[in-house]
């Protein structure tokens, strides 16, 4: 077997393979013989069919089978025998069929970048640190009782933090566009949930109030159609609500898991909850630097293969988490950012990973499924998902593998502390997790 590769591009391959006829003939002979017995053809009884005939009906057919399996087969010889490592299955083109020569065919394919990965000494990594106070616990309170709030209903006109109940239709020109009409909508006043120009116009309404205003949609708002336009709305409110917020007292704290209503005890609980986030948090944010500083520090072409099926995952992520159903809606263009990024950070992980030797023990494993359940209601359970889930399990190695990448680059970058409170950090506005 004769076989040469061309480089057609960075990490693109073509590899032309010449298997010899002989190997094909006898192939080809053999199962032909193995025919005579089974074939039926009129005028001759079953097994006597001559093999001159057998192969003038069936020749063609067995060849191209023969030839279908030699090119699986011989693919794997030639790439083992190159030393080739391909990112994904070949493209294949074989060449024509003559049965007196060489069979030959063509696979063009990509292979995984060679990565050196680079020292990672001085990389300047900022550790975020705060501790968790008591004006930090009053804060977190407040917001549980926020969420606990209840609505009653005010005989006055709406201010900033009430609940207004309210039918409405928008239009764009002299139609009501798709999505623009609602009935019974409760919004709350502040909370950002509506736009910007619709909220603003709720403050001062009246239970039977009518109302109509402008509302410009912003360039970037979700729906495209929408996107830049100018829109005229009318609501009509049907009741404006103020909220109650709960006593801090034995009932409230009951809810809170703290059966014997111990306000100290929950204070202590609602704390511990505070230092787990702000932990998990300081880890995240000093994980996404290492992970920068791995990519920067070692650059390399990423195979197209890698991010194309990278790309496809997180549309179909993306349309599963909202119950989308048209993937045009979703552009390549959408994902290949962080497809790329999560290529690139998978590839110089895993040659780390091999290099270092780095193993995912069963401790360690242990150890990363007690942080994940220990927020559960019933962590026994989630438990039992992840070390019996082959894929959940999968996803926790890889973390605990991440995580020794993690260690073993701030063993030698230059880590310096980064002071914050607990309020402006762990509050601050959410950004998308490229890893």
């Amino acid at each position: 077997m004769q076989v040469t590769v061309e480089t057609t591009s960075g990490l693109g391959r073509r590899m032309t393979v010449q298997v010899p006829s002989e190997r094909i003939g006898s192939e080809v002979d053999k199962r032909l013989k193995e025919l005579i017995t089974k074939v039926r053809i009129p005028g001759f009884r079953p097994g006597k069919v001559p093999l001159r005939l057998v192969r003038q009906r069936y020749g063609g057919q067995v060849f191209h089978e023969v030839a279908d399996e030699l090119i699986r087969s011989s693919f794997q010889e030639a790439v083992t025998q190159e030393k080739l490592n391909p990112v994904s299955p070949p493209q294949i083109k074989p060449g024509p069929i003559d049965k007196e020569k060489a069979f030959e065919y063509t696979a063009d394919f990509e292979v995984y970048p060679q990565i050196e990965v680079a020292s990672m000494e001085r990389a300047e990594i900022r550790r975020p640190t705060a501790e968790v106070t008591d004006t930090d616990v009053d804060r977190m309170i407040e917001q549980l009782r926020t969420q606990r709030r209840a609505w009653e209903s005010v005989d006055r006109a709406a201010e900033e933090g009430d609940r207004v109940t309210l039918d409405f239709e928008g239009s764009i020109g002299d139609e009501v566009f798709e999505g623009g009409t609602g009935k019974d909508m409760a919004v709350e006043i502040g909370a950002g949930r509506m736009l910007p120009d619709f909220e603003r116009n709720l403050p001062g309404t009246r239970e039977g109030d009518e109302k109509d205003f402008d509302v410009n949609f912003p360039d970037d708002y979700r729906n495209e159609a929408l996107a830049g336009k100018p829109a005229r709305f009318s609501i009509k409110v049907s009741h404006v609500e103020r909220s109650v917020l709960p006593e801090v007292d034995e009932e409230f704290v009951r809810a809170f898991g703290v059966a014997d209503g111990d306000l100290e005890k929950f204070r202590t609980n609602v704390r511990s909850n505070m230092e787990r986030e702000l932990g998990e948090k300081v880890k995240a944010r000093v994980k996404q630097q290492v992970m920068d500083a791995l990519l920067d520090r070692n650059p390399f072409e990423i195979p197209g293969a890698l991010v194309a099926e990278e790309t496809e995952r997180l549309r179909r992520q993306t349309m599963e988490m909202i119950g989308a159903k048209d993937p045009k809606a979703f552009p390549d263009e959408r994902f290949g950012d962080t497809a790329r990024r999560r290529v690139s950070l998978g590839l110089v992980i895993g040659e780390i990973v091999k290099q270092q030797g780095f193993r995912a023990d069963e401790a360690s494993i242990n150890q990363a499924v007690d942080a994940i359940v220990s927020s559960y209601e019933d962590p026994a359970q989630v438990r039992q998902y992840y070390l019996q889930n082959p894929t959940a399990r999968a996803d926790v190695e890889a973390s605990v593998l991440e995580d020794r990448v993690v260690d073993w680059v701030l063993a030698v970058a230059n880590v310096t502390e980064d002071p914050v409170t607990f309020e402006s950090f762990v509050n601050q506005p959410k950004t998308e997790n490229a890893e």
